[in-house]
């Protein structure tokens, strides 16, 4: 008989979460409901001061547009808050809608479609947008947003 090492090293890994589970600190502070109604609202209030309460201060903000490999990468509370405050100013009316959350530890994952006009008049509407979190002491130390990106349709008339 003879045993398929690939296998069994799939199996192991792929049941290594399991194991370690147990030790995953939770977050009480952050919660499916602290996504959806408090932070996701205040994305859509445009309330920067809101928004930041829920940053730690080590955060860090990956945009998901630019020329690195994670977009732009924005460290510490004043670049995450300017970097945050830019959305509104590129999109006047910007909205993040129908979103859904998921908490499990210290991770998260926010999706949402972004609908916003940009000063231009230039409408953008992209379905799949997410935030990947990970919270520390009940603060979200990382946001890593990520979206589609569509062509701008053309200005309402």
């Amino acid at each position: 008989m003879s045993i398929d090492l690939d296998a069994v090293l799939f199996i192991l890994v792929s049941n290594i979460f399991f194991l370690i589970e147990p030790i995953v600190p939770f977050n009480d502070e952050v919660s499916v409901a602290t996504l959806a109604e408090e932070f996701s609202a205040a994305w859509n209030r445009h309330d920067i001061n809101a928004l930041m309460s829920f940053m730690s201060d080590d955060c860090v903000f990956h945009a998901a547009a630019g020329p690195d490999a994670c977009g732009v990468r924005h460290v510490g509370m004043g670049a995450v808050n300017v970097a945050f405050e830019s959305a509104w100013l590129n999109f006047p009316n910007a909205q993040w809608i129908n979103d859904r959350h998921f908490v499990h530890g210290n991770f998260g994952v926010s999706e949402w479609p972004f609908v916003g006009t940009a000063l231009d008049g230039a409408r953008v509407e992209a379905d799949g947008g997410v935030d990947i979190f990970t919270f520390k002491n009940g603060k979200i130390q990382l946001k890593n947003a990520c979206r589609k990106k569509r062509l701008h349709l053309p200005a309402a008339k």
